[in-house]
């Protein structure tokens, strides 16, 4: 496959990105989307051309650190994490556009490479638990019902990539706020911070200048890990939860 790649160079945060266009020759259908960008770099680096910078890590789909926009979809044409996109779901001759994400609450640090520690400042105001554990507990000594286990399971999926953030038009953190929010208050060891918890990770989000969900879904639509919108949901019932026993306040 012949390629042609239309990507984002930005020198650093301070400096005006542009589009520069290049031509990727004899790629594999069975290369991954990173494995392409690494072909490309050997190819700058060889020509004595400052290579792309991407963020990435462990490439199985497991750390999140992969996004890009590719064609205007958060990772690309394919429901999974950019690393785990292959050549094969592109054509000979295609012409691909790659940017990074775009949000505010995201500043680019260099090309394709953005700064998502906003994510990791909302984790702090609240995704823990204080409640001693000490050694592991004996199988089911706290019985949970599969219902609410599953519930916490499927929310603590999120990987933290982005997308959502990447594919709303008004830019908002929320699905990944009700992921970390839906995913402790689903167990009896969340449930001592449950009602300040969502007051304080949703704080935190308006702080970090995400913008608001209007419930259009495209943060679900191309989730890789499947967080469900209804996640969103339930962040709205702990905060109305909140509400009425006054721990907003």
């Amino acid at each position: 496959m012949n390629i042609t790649l239309r990507v984002w160079r930005q020198r650093s945060s301070g400096d005006e990105g542009r589009m520069v266009t290049y031509q990727v020759e004899d790629v594999s259908p069975d290369m991954s989307f990173l494995e392409m960008l690494d072909v490309l770099n050997e190819k700058l680096t060889l020509a004595g051309e400052e290579p792309i910078a991407f963020d990435h890590d462990c490439r199985e789909g497991i750390c999140g650190a992969c996004g890009v926009v590719i064609d205007g979809v958060a990772h690309g044409p394919e429901t999974t994490t950019t690393c785990q996109l292959h050549m094969r779901s592109f054509d000979d001759g295609d012409t691909i556009t790659v940017e990074p994400w775009r949000a505010k609450a995201f500043p680019v640090v260099k090309d394709l490479v953005v700064d998502r520690s906003s994510f990791d400042r909302i984790i702090q105001a609240g995704g823990y638990i204080s409640a001693p554990t000490g050694s592991a507990p004996d199988a089911h000594a706290t019985p949970v019902p599969k219902a609410d286990a599953d519930r916490a399971f499927d929310a603590a999926t999120c990987i933290g990539c982005g997308a959502c953030v990447a594919a709303c038009p008004n830019a908002s953190g929320m699905l990944f706020t009700a992921a970390k929010v839906t995913h402790l208050g689903s167990v009896p060891q969340g449930q001592p911070e449950r009602d300040a918890r969502v007051v304080q990770m949703l704080n935190q989000h308006d702080e970090e200048e995400f913008g608001g969900c209007t419930n259009i879904g495209e943060c679900a639509a191309v989730c890789p890990k499947g967080i469900p919108l209804d996640t969103i949901s339930q962040l709205n019932r702990d905060l109305l939860g909140s509400l009425a026993t006054g721990s907003a306040e």
